[in-house]
């Protein structure tokens, strides 16, 4: 059963060197993106060099080091879905040395009273996906390391925020009103596609995750809408709030 697949063993049978040669340390902090129109406004406004690359049978994803007003910081490009998006993390890490990681992305409301106007800061995820069992010992939920570090960074920043769990799933086209009413009552309040799994990587390989989220598309209304998701995606002030986030860390 996927619930027994965590194996506390380090060592697997080949590790990213394999594929991209020695490990590399070029710079602490990574900042990442789900929103392809938010990495090309990104590229178009500051100075960047490419320094790493993922090659796939689909195609190749550079890492960028971006120059910060002297400030150098790791960029790329996540893929959506938490298996990629975990394993995109180890990869572009070996290449880099990253040791924090601040990443966002949009969500789908599950309380939007809660979430409407706000940053969501995960607390804990629900574990409905696969790769987070292979990082971590069977449980229903993660918990999300830095939740409370973030919130008082937000705090400080006079940010809008609540905190909350959250639920990752990997089927968006089974989020049934069912399975949406026991993810509410256990405490939910959005649901996404990546978190669990990826901080179930960090934790395995020693990596500060610092993750936020905006919803966009409510899912707690009778009839579902895709409003707001666009401006959830691809709105430019999440990279200026990572900034922020990477003064204070």
């Amino acid at each position: 059963m996927i619930t027994e697949s965590y194996c506390a063993e380090k060592e697997a049978l080949f590790s990213p060197g394999a594929l991209f040669g020695e490990r590399k340390n070029i710079c602490d902090v990574a900042i990442a993106t789900f929103s392809g129109e938010i990495y090309n406004a990104v590229l178009e406004k500051y100075a960047h060099q490419v320094v790493g690359q993922i090659s796939t049978v689909n195609g190749h994803i550079p890492i960028y080091l971006l120059d910060l007003n002297d400030k150098n910081v790791i960029f790329y490009l996540s893929p959506i879905g938490s298996c990629v998006a975990g394993t995109f993390i180890i990869e572009a890490q070996w290449q880099t040395g990253f040791q924090k990681l601040i990443i966002f992305g949009s969500a789908g409301a599950l309380d939007s009273e809660a979430t409407d106007g706000k940053y969501v800061i995960p607390t804990q995820a629900y574990r409905d996906e696969g790769l987070s069992y292979h990082y971590a010992p069977a449980a229903d939920y993660i918990d999300i390391k830095n939740s409370d570090k973030l919130a008082q960074i937000f705090m400080d920043l006079k940010l809008p925020y609540v905190q909350g769990r959250v639920w990752t799933t990997d089927a968006i086209y089974r989020e049934t009103k069912s399975a949406v009413a026991k993810r509410k009552n256990d405490g939910c309040i959005a649901v996404e596609m990546e978190l669990a799994g990826m901080q179930a990587v960090c934790d395995f390989h020693e990596i500060e995750l610092y993750d936020f989220l905006v919803t966009g598309d409510v899912l707690d209304t009778e009839n579902y809408t895709p409003d707001g998701l666009d401006e959830a995606n691809h709105s430019f002030d999440k990279f200026f709030v990572a900034l922020k986030i990477l003064e204070k860390i």
